[in-house]
């Protein structure tokens, strides 16, 4: 990522814009209360996958989510995609072309605990599906596993409800493992990787994920233990897909 590059050509974008204090004041103040709603997009959703672990706990004694984390696009990361795509760097585009500015990621235990947990929330009357990629079924090339969902989720304000785009990824903590030090291997290389390490990145995805299955297979000794790794989840998936129109994209 050229950051250099990439502010110069927002600045190009917002020339008028920068030659005017005011108007760099009010969008100043637009970017702000912009990300407020993001923010209350993400406390919306972390406080529902709270009170559903909470609930599992609670009936099986356990608790289907590990860890729950969030983060905002930065300014400048957010500026990259706009020009990715094409388009203007302004507030309007950043709104209505951007779905992941704001991101929740999840970690479950097993692999039936990630889409019981997509089913639970999707459930809820106030939580709409805009798309879900699943890449634990249809893994990357790289090897890379996790269930991709962005959702807009209804934030009721002092005088209205806005509906807040968020980015939401859920996978299993050996999953979490593997995209965590994938990430570290490639962070900031403005090369490409060895085809080598490339290759032992994959067989390394491959033996994490054998063992998240015997993991899965272990965890039905567990009394009770509810499994919607197989069948359930492709009968979830069928019947989600014709409710919401969808089709599983890559």
């Amino acid at each position: 990522m050229n950051t250099e590059l990439i502010l110069k050509k927002a600045a190009d974008d917002n020339k008028n814009l920068l030659a005017n204090p005011h108007g760099i004041l009010n969008t100043a103040r637009e970017f702000e209360q912009l990300l407020m709603l993001y923010e209350s997009g993400i406390k919306q959703l972390t406080t529902k996958f709270e009170i559903l672990a909470d609930e599992f706990e609670s009936k099986h004694k356990r608790n289907p989510i590990s860890t729950i984390t969030s983060r905002i696009k930065d300014p400048v990361s957010i500026a990259e995609k706009l020009q990715r795509k094409g388009l203007k760097v302004t507030l309007d585009n950043m709104v209505t072309n951007l779905y992941d500015i704001a991101g929740i990621r999840v970690t479950c235990p097993f692999i039936s605990d990630v889409y019981y947990v997509m089913q639970m929330l999707l459930q809820q009357d106030d939580v709409d599906l805009i798309q879900l990629k699943d890449y634990i079924k249809h893994p990357k090339k790289n090897g890379y596993r996790s269930l991709h969902v962005i959702v807009k989720v209804a934030v009721y304000f002092s005088d209205q409800r806005r509906d807040i785009p968020v980015e939401i990824q859920i996978r299993t903590i050996a999953m979490d493992f593997w995209a965590s030090l994938e990430h570290q291997l490639h962070y900031k290389k403005d090369y490409d990787m060895p085809a080598n390490v490339s290759e032992e990145l994959r067989s390394c995805a491959d033996v994490i994920a054998s063992t998240d299955a015997r993991m899965q297979e272990l965890a039905k000794n567990i009394p009770g233990f509810i499994d919607f790794s197989a069948a359930d989840a492709d009968a979830f998936d069928a019947s989600l897909y014709s409710a919401h129109n969808l089709q599983i994209r890559s």
